[in-house]
């Protein structure tokens, strides 16, 4: 029996946003391997001519909720190898009946038979004569589908093979919720508990890494150093409470400002925050750090009650942002080690911060040069 499989990282895409359409990290165990063995051992159990695992493509499941295709992504027998990564509406085949209805099903190929399409197996050139097929369930959604295809040695399933079918499509219902949950947390922590950003253990990793990229490509990589301006004098006025929700709007409005791609966004600690910008130019930053500046300045925050009866306060026009940036090819010397790339963005980040400070706040300035 020779199992053809989708390579893990198109298998770990299709699974790369949870049931609320939240994305996840795409780390994690190897699934193809997993779903290989589940397949291998209900061919064992029921021995059949081919099989298939099926999966619904969660992206686009997550862009419209009228887009459900299945994929698939294990498969055996006869022109399995060209079935791999095909996708098949939801609405096609006894594998489309057994994913809208959350049932098992057991047929046997005939004339009027309304639950098989003849696209897989003019794709594959394989004869159907019976098929049983069962959901896979995580989290009370269905989000797949296993199916054996023509028993053998016999001339049709039976209704206990369907039942010891269905045991494999909860094998395989486990191991994505197993996945699924490390995904969710691994990812929880990489993230700043208070603004969802991510936590600076996680930035430091990051620039580590994208450090090691920009020398081998010959890339620029600049950092952004930000720091809120009367930020205490809030806290102190209105109580932690505000600051903590002044922090969150921070977050939300440097999500929306920033929106290159290859971005990596951080709560450095307290209410400074930091900005990786891989394969960028100095230049290019500068303008998205003026945006920023302004974002803030006319952003209009507001006030937590510390009581039932107190009001809540508008907050505009105090709270203002100083930043600094530093760039690889501006700023730092090439030939220094990895590490101390990521010191010296760092740290001259961090100082040119501080002079904008010094020069009245709510103003951007630029590492010395090198």
């Amino acid at each position: 029996m020779r199992l053809h499989l989708l390579d893990n990282r198109h298998l770990n895409l299709l699974l790369s946003y949870d049931r609320q359409g939240s994305e996840l990290d795409q780390g994690g165990p190897g699934l193809d391997l997993m779903l290989k063995e589940i397949l291998t051992k209900a061919n064992q159990f029921v021995p059949s001519e081919a099989g298939s695992i099926l999966l619904e493509d969660s992206v686009k499941r997550s862009l419209s909720s009228e887009c459900h295709e299945l994929v698939f992504v294990a498969c055996f027998g006869a022109g399995s190898s060209k079935l791999v990564g095909i996708q098949l509406p939801v609405n096609a085949g006894i594998v489309g009946a057994s994913y809208l209805y959350g049932k098992p099903f057991l047929s046997k190929t005939s004339k009027r038979e309304t639950y098989l399409s003849p696209k897989i197996d003019q794709l594959s050139r394989f004869r159907t004569r019976s098929i049983i097929c069962a959901p896979i369930i995580v989290e009370q959604s269905v989000c797949g589908v296993i199916e054996l295809i023509n028993r053998k040695d016999k001339g049709y399933y039976s209704k206990k093979e369907l039942k010891l079918l269905e045991i494999f499509a909860g094998y395989t219902s486990t191991l994505i919720e197993n996945v699924l949950y490390a995904r969710k947390h691994s990812e929880m922590s990489k993230r700043d508990g208070l603004t969802g950003l991510y936590n600076d253990r996680y930035f430091h990793l990051k620039l580590d890494e994208e450090v090691r990229l920009a020398k081998r490509r010959k890339d620029d990589l600049v950092l952004l150093f930000m720091d809120m301006d009367h930020f205490k004098e809030i806290n102190d006025e209105f109580g932690h409470l505000t600051g903590s929700h002044v922090l969150q709007d921070v977050a939300n409005i440097l999500r929306e400002v920033v929106s290159h791609k290859g971005v990596t966004i951080a709560r450095y600690g307290g209410d400074e925050f930091v900005i990786i910008f891989s394969r960028a130019s100095l230049n290019q930053v500068v303008d998205v750090a003026e945006s920023i500046c302004n974002a803030i300045r006319k952003f209009t925050f507001t006030s937590v009650p510390i009581h039932p009866k107190a009001q809540v306060v508008m907050i505009e026009g105090r709270l203002t942002c100083s930043i600094g940036l530093s760039s690889i090819r501006d700023h730092i010397d090439m030939r220094s080690s990895n590490d101390n790339i990521r010191h010296l963005l760092i740290r001259q980040a961090d100082e040119a911060m501080y002079r904008a400070k010094l020069n009245g706040k709510g103003c951007v300035f630029l590492a010395e040069p090198k």
